[in-house]
């Protein structure tokens, strides 16, 4: 896995924390296929990090509040999440934070 190449903060994250149920993998991997494919040229996206053991946790990162505004609001993403509702997921919680500083080694 490699680093999401962000520019130069501020900039804003997106933190998708998540517990799956275990149902329908096959599905569930073409869905997130498709939405990394449609991120990849969504307006404003900066790119993402993803780990999964028990809790599955996804930070993406955006250019600005209206990119995050816009991905919220794409007709596929929004299946994407009817779906993840109702067959994917036991629970979820979504974060949004300004990233003021970032550093690395």
């Amino acid at each position: 896995m490699n680093f999401a190449n962000t520019p130069k903060a501020p900039y804003y994250a997106v933190i998708f924390t998540s517990i799956r149920n275990d149902e329908d993998e096959e599905e569930y991997q073409k869905i997130t296929k498709q939405m990394t494919e449609l991120l990849e040229n969504q307006p404003g996206f900066l790119g993402f990090e993803s780990a999964r053991e028990t809790v599955g946790i996804t930070v993406s990162y955006w250019k600005d509040i209206d990119a995050i505004k816009n991905w919220k609001m794409n007709e596929a993403h929004l299946t994407a999440q009817q779906k993840g509702k109702a067959e994917f997921y036991k629970a979820f919680k979504v974060r949004i934070c300004k990233v003021e500083r970032d550093y690395s080694f």
